[in-house]
C-alpha cells in the first residue's frame, strides 16, 4: 500500500484536503485527531501529561485544558519537546496499527508537524498544502480569534515554508478557489492511484 503523508503550516487548509481524499473514499488517518482521543480522560497519556506538567492542566471535568497548555508550551521550549516526546510515539503507534488494518491502494496521513518530527520516515511521498504564511496569519486569526502576534508566535513554532516546500514530492497550492483545488486533489488522487498499481507490480516482480 502506498502511503502519502499530508502536512502543512497551520492555517493551510489541511483538513479541507484531506475532507476532499475521504470524500474520493481513501482512508485518512489524522495525527491530530488522535492527539485529542491520546488525552481523553481515563487514557494513560493523559497522566502521563499531567504527571509532567501537573494538575493544573487539568479541568473540573477531567478533561486536559488544551488552551493552557498550548499557551506554556509556546512560551517554553523545553515544555514543547518534553510534550512531544509523550504524544509523539503514541502517536506514531496508532497510525502503524491503523495502517496495519488497510487493504486499499493508498492512504493519507495527516501530520501537520511532519517537518518539523522528522517523520518522513512513516510515509512514501509528502505532499505539502502550500499557502503565504501572511495568508496562514490571516486564516489563524479569523479561525481563533487571536491576535496578529499570537498567529505570528505559533508560525515562528513551526517549520518555515521553505522548509516544508524542500520536503515535498507533491505540492497543493491552497490559494485558488475550491474547484480549482478539487480539480488539482482529483488529479493528485489519480496519480497515487497509478503509483499504487506501479508499487504493486514491483512488489509482484519482486517476489
Amino acid at each position: 500500500m502506498l502511503v502519502i503523508g499530508l502536512t502543512g503550516g497551520i492555517g493551510s487548509g489541511k483538513s479541507t484536503v484531506s475532507r476532499r481524499f475521504s470524500d474520493l473514499g481513501v482512508p485518512v488517518i489524522d495525527a491530530d485527531e488522535i492527539s485529542r482521543t491520546l488525552v481523553e480522560p481515563g487514557n494513560p497519556t493523559l497522566e502521563q501529561i499531567i504527571n509532567e506538567f501537573g494538575e493544573e492542566f487539568r479541568n473540573p471535568s477531567g478533561q486536559l485544558n488544551r488552551a493552557r497548555l498550548r499557551d506554556h508550551i509556546f512560551a517554553d521550549k523545553r515544555a514543547r519537546l518534553a510534550l512531544e516526546s509523550i504524544l509523539h510515539p503514541a502517536i506514531r503507534s496508532n497510525m502503524a496499527d491503523q495502517l496495519s488494518d488497510l487493504d486499499t491502494p493508498y492512504a493519507i496521513l495527516v501530520i501537520p508537524l511532519m517537518t518539523e518530527t522528522g517523520q518522513a520516515d512513516l510515509v512514501d511521498r509528502v505532499l505539502v498544502v502550500d499557502v503565504p504564511e501572511s495568508l496562514q496569519v490571516q486564516r489563524v486569526m479569523l479561525r481563533d480569534n487571536i491576535s496578529r502576534s499570537n498567529a505570528n508566535r505559533i508560525l515562528d513554532n513551526q517549520a518555515s515554508r521553505e522548509e516544508r516546500l524542500a520536503l515535498a514530492d507533491d505540492v497543493i497550492n491552497n490559494e485558488c478557489n475550491p474547484e480549482e483545488l478539487d480539480q488539482a486533489i482529483d488529479k493528485l488522487h489519480q496519480k497515487y492511484l497509478r503509483l499504487s498499481d506501479q508499487l504493486s507490480v514491483d512488489v509482484t516482480r519482486g517476489n
